[in-house]
């Protein structure tokens, strides 16, 4: 039972990893609240709280859960990708568990976004456009977007994602390039490619490409634009990740993103990023998956069912937290993901000064035949932070809540769930504590009854930019128990 801070209104809900069934007391009796009532609450407490007006979120709020039973009547009776890898990154069906409107799709028709959602499994073809040399921006290695089709002479290739070309074709500015020639249609690409976690990144199986577009859509926190700010910094950025990780005593390995390219005349809406694929990233014999996958459903939730998981199924068949190897020894799978996932970034931020951006739907992890983790690589230079372009007390809150609350809270509670007598604390503390000696915050962080917890809902309602985080406290249980007195006989 809640205590509404603003209104002082009592609200109680279902316990759980995803608490439920939310009831409001009022008139002397517990009322349950749907979905439209539970969205006026927030918003009035919001209202309440802040002292600012808010009319898009709740639409968002709406939107998203008119989102995911779109997607839901979209897998109903689909047959998942035979692919784990593709099947993980396109299990998301809810989303961000700490997001008010995680599956909002810009308010639009249905019809025009479930072609190009990864939770419907799809996957397209992609635009292909020329863009004339002289109009044409680039810096790094581009060089495999030239593989993807062929451009007449005077032209470079130049990918486009169909849905931003809905978004954004009509603007003046992208009419008047193809009206005059700085811009022409190529048809469409032979093959297909089908959306990541992210949905505007896409994987090209046949080049094991992955392609990040703009997506003129908010999506969580922002309007996901490849924006100049970001692709101006992207080769300081991503070397300087790269050449941490090429220094790291352990095996993990960094997605790396190549180079951009895109029309001067239209530089952030039609920009295209390359990002390497997983050949040379994966351990041979092992099986890549989201990690955000991995905590994707809840008890009693639909999961999936038969062989290849049909049905309107909310996780993914082939979880390595419901292997048998997992059940029957969930400390040593634990363990294992510990060991691949946290001493990387921990190490690239105290000898490189580098903040991974490593929450879960940045983090893959490759399992074993047992579906024991053996490696993890992470990805997302946009989201990487520099020391000291920011302070180290910032970059070292930013670490802790995307690694610690984002990722190892959420897959810990994942595993708990179906291994209730299970305690993952203990072993968490062991290996963040191997870095102490390296790394003086790891000790006041086992030390500290709080951790950051991101403020989304905030951060929707007074509109702020999604980059600017804001933070409040949540228990921390990496500290240790307080000991239990002696009695006095």
């Amino acid at each position: 039972v809640y205590r509404l801070p603003a209104g002082g209104r009592l609200l109680r809900v279902r316990e759980g990893r995803r608490p439920g069934d939310p009831e409001l007391f009022a008139d002397g009796a517990w009322q349950p609240l749907g979905h439209a009532e539970l969205v006026k609450l927030t918003a009035e407490e919001l209202r309440l709280h802040t002292g600012l007006p808010n009319s898009e979120l709740p639409a968002e709020m709406t939107d998203s859960r008119d989102a995911v039973a779109a997607v839901l009547a979209a897998r109903e009776g689909a047959v998942p990708p035979a692919d784990p890898y593709r099947r993980s990154e396109q299990s998301l069906v809810t989303g961000h568990p700490y997001h008010p409107a995680p599956k909002a799709r810009g308010g639009g028709p249905v019809a025009g976004w479930l072609p190009y959602a990864p939770e419907a499994y799809a996957e397209f073809p992609l635009v292909l456009l020329g863009v004339r040399e002289d109009a044409c921006v680039q810096d790094g290695d581009t060089g495999a977007l030239d593989a993807l089709g062929r451009a007449p002479e005077g032209y470079r290739l130049l990918p486009a994602h169909p849905w931003q070309l809905d978004l954004v074709g009509g603007a003046p500015r992208i009419r008047e390039a193809f009206a005059d020639g700085r811009l022409v249609r190529l048809g469409s690409s032979p093959w297909s490619a089908w959306p990541t976690a992210a949905i505007r990144t896409l994987y090209a199986p046949g080049a094991d490409l992955f392609l990040k577009f703009s997506l003129d859509v908010r999506i969580t926190n922002d309007i996901r634009r490849l924006w100049r700010h970001d692709l101006l910094a992207l080769r300081r950025t991503d070397d300087a990740v790269a050449t941490a990780f090429r220094a790291l005593d352990g095996g993990a390995a960094w997605l790396g993103d190549r180079g951009y390219r895109t029309a001067d005349f239209a530089f952030e809406e039609l920009a295209v990023l390359v990002r390497d694929g997983l050949g040379g990233h994966v351990t041979p014999g092992s099986t890549p998956l989201l990690a955000a996958a991995l905590t994707e459903g809840a008890a009693g939730a639909p999961g999936p069912t038969g062989p290849a998981g049909r049905g309107g199924a909310v996780g993914f068949d082939g979880n390595p937290l419901d292997a048998p190897a997992t059940l029957a020894d969930p400390a040593a799978w634990w363990t294992a993901y510990l060991r691949q996932v946290v001493p990387p970034v921990l190490e690239l931020f105290a000898r490189h000064g580098v903040v991974l951006e490593a929450h879960l739907q940045n983090t893959v992890v490759a399992v074993d035949g047992a579906g024991t983790p053996v490696r993890a690589l992470f990805r997302d230079a946009e989201g990487v932070k520099l020391l000291p372009d920011v302070t180290r007390a910032a970059g070292w809150e930013r670490l802790v809540y995307c690694l610690v609350v984002n990722n190892l809270l959420e897959i810990a509670e994942a595993l708990r769930e179906r291994c209730p007598e299970f305690d993952p604390w203990e072993p968490a503390r062991r290996e963040l504590g191997r870095h102490a000696p390296e790394l003086p915050e790891v000790t006041d962080l086992l030390r500290s009854p709080v951790l950051p917890g991101k403020t989304n809902l905030l951060l929707r309602w007074t509109g702020a930019d999604g980059a600017a985080a804001r933070y409040r406290p949540v228990p921390n249980p990496l500290r240790p128990p307080d000991p239990v007195p002696d009695t006095v006989p």
